[in-house]
């Protein structure tokens, strides 16, 4: 093919339609478009964060930080976040990932027995017994096998 072309072009005739470039073409255009499509998508999803930053909201920054936020200045582009209590952090409005719900906090949150009832399988009416054996009889129950397999 490539011959055919040659020959063509020193003869002085007229290139032939190839549509090998009008393919390449369309290709080109193709990634053209996917890549604005992508920015626009970003710059949506990144002014949706923004209209959602108001003191006092969770938010956690690309880094993974979580504060609230106790203040916010628009024109430095700056955000103070409140990390644990007393503790601030300024960081830039660009760095916050996303802003956390309420509803997101709740699921988050596990509910932690402040006691052991929850690791046996006793019921709880024989809390008396438990409370009045001492650590070498509970051993020794344990190892007999009284409360379940043998580890």
């Amino acid at each position: 093919m490539t011959e055919n072309v040659l020959a063509q072009a020193a003869a002085g005739e007229p290139a032939a339609f190839d549509p090998t470039m009008l393919i390449m073409l369309a290709a080109f255009g193709l990634l053209i478009f996917m890549m604005m499509r992508g920015r626009k998508k970003a710059a949506k999803a990144q002014e949706q964060i923004r209209s959602n930053l108001a003191v006092g909201a969770e938010v956690m920054t690309q880094f993974g930080l979580f504060g609230t936020i106790s203040s916010i200045d628009t024109d430095e582009n700056k955000i103070v976040l409140e990390v644990s209590p007393g503790s601030f952090v300024t960081v830039h409005s660009q760095v916050v990932a996303k802003v956390v719900a309420p509803e997101e906090n709740a699921a988050a949150a596990v509910e932690v027995p402040n006691d052991a009832s929850s690791l046996t399988s006793e019921p709880a009416e024989n809390t008396e017994a438990a409370e009045t054996e001492t650590a070498e009889e509970t051993l020794r129950r344990l190892n007999n096998g009284e409360n379940g397999t043998k580890a």
